[in-house]
């Protein structure tokens, strides 16, 4: 309905232009144009300023102020120009959003074009009512003590969302922590940060309200780590991605509604160990890692790169993952055939193996992934990708004896079977 408004709002405002122009271009404004548009009825505010009367159309403050906060801010700006009614809700808008795109700026803009745009739009806002805010700065700032400001004007009581995503390769900012008192450490729900620095202590306390943590390229150490999340009693998704100087992870039991975790690419994690109960996906790429997810039973959806990652699926999740439903190995680099053993993958369904390298071991045995369906009695779905730009495999043109045969294992639940990347070799055919 609110909506409706605006648009019926716009609409107007572009036919009185169209008729103004049209009367210009006839000399003067008839009477009749000008008693149907008399001033009175172009903008009031009532004295209250609780009403406001744009052309027709009456609505309290606070449901200008509904419309602006679900239209992007480039649009509500523009949307400020159509009246001084409107233009006030759009100064406690309460969603910023900076980057090239909302603020109208190309690939090739610079620190300044970006800077002097952002310090516009915040000088013309009341800095009340913020409950998001968003930064992703692609190009280099040389001088952080912009951040530092934005943030220090942005962050206030009842800020939900925070978001902050900067450019370069080594981080220079450091995330302020003192800006989290009590009232705001309470209302934050998100936070995003990327190439920067963040140092959370004992001090910063609680995070009541916290329900997703994101951080890329972010130095911080995993003490500090173990810090923050001991306080997060709500988190629900944490995403760690290029955080070299985490070493160690460790989900503590505190974390009841923890069901996401993401752990991409931190090269120096050696140990992931989650004790939270209710942990159902999990995904991870680097090296190899002691993986403990024995006290979260609940996983069922999960995703590993690594080299020799499909030997060690077969060979140590069914202990470790008992409940998995969805399984994804990736794999660059396998050393050591899948072995056939007497454990099980009982309630897995969904299976996609993919292997990508230049070239495998003419040792490889492709072959002994057959182990897979041996392990898994309700596999309803198998995906394999092989991506190889060169074979060295036996072809099956040049003998077609010997083939190996699968025992003629029950498989009643198979629905789906996808292989891509598929050459005539003997290991595959088999």
């Amino acid at each position: 309905m609110a909506l409706l408004a605006l648009n019926r709002l716009i609409s107007i405002r572009r036919e009185r232009r169209r008729r103004r122009n049209k009367a210009r271009k006839g000399g003067s404004i008839t009477k009749s144009v000008r008693r149907k548009y008399s001033p009175c009825q172009q903008d009031d505010d009532s004295q209250g300023g609780k009403m406001m009367t744009n052309s027709g159309i009456t609505l309290p403050e606070d449901i200008w102020s509904y419309i602006l906060s679900l239209m992007p801010m480039r649009d509500a700006a523009r949307a400020a120009c159509l009246s001084r009614a409107i233009l006030r809700s759009w100064r406690c808008h309460p969603n910023l959003t900076f980057n090239e795109d909302a603020l109208g700026l190309n690939d090739n803009a610079c620190e300044t074009d970006f800077t002097s745009k952002v310090d516009h739009i915040l000088k013309n806002h009341s800095g009340i009512g913020v409950k998001r805010f968003k930064l992703s700065v692609n190009c280099k700032l040389d001088n952080c003590d912009y951040v530092d400001s934005w943030l220090q004007f942005a962050i206030t009581p009842g800020i939900e969302e925070i978001t902050v995503m900067l450019s370069g390769n080594k981080p220079q900012f450091n995330f302020p922590c003192s800006l989290f008192s009590d009232k705001i450490a309470y209302s934050i729900r998100c936070l995003e940060l990327g190439n920067c620095a963040f140092h959370p202590t004992i001090e910063l306390g609680p995070l009541r309200n916290l329900k997703r943590l994101h951080l890329s390229c972010v130095r911080i150490s995993g003490d500090e780590l173990a810090c923050l999340l001991s306080n997060s009693f709500v988190l629900e998704q944490l995403e760690l991605k290029y955080c070299k100087k985490i070493v160690s992870l460790k989900m503590p039991c505190v974390l009841q509604r923890l069901n996401c975790l993401n752990v991409l690419e931190c090269k120096r994690v050696q140990v992931i160990e989650s004790k939270a109960p209710n942990l159902s996906s999990f995904s991870f790429s680097g090296n190899k890692v002691k993986l403990s997810l024995v006290e979260s039973s609940q996983v069922k959806n999960l995703y590993m790169c690594s080299s020799n990652i499909i030997c060690y699926a077969r060979s140590d999740l069914p202990s470790i993952v008992p409940n998995v439903e969805t399984l994804a190995v990736a794999s660059h680099c396998e050393m050591v055939d899948t072995p056939m053993l007497p454990t099980k993958l009982l309630y897995l369904k969904h299976l996609t193996i993919s292997l990508f390298a230049w070239t495998f071991s003419r040792a490889y045995d492709y072959f002994s992934l057959v182990s897979f369906f041996d392990a898994s009695p309700l596999l309803e779905v198998f995906v394999l990708d092989i991506y190889q730009e060169s074979m060295e495999h036996e072809s099956i043109f040049e003998s077609s004896s010997h083939l190996r045969q699968m025992p003629e294992y029950h498989h009643e639940h198979l629905k789906s079977v996808t292989i891509s990347g598929f050459a005539p070799r003997r290991a595959w055919s088999s």
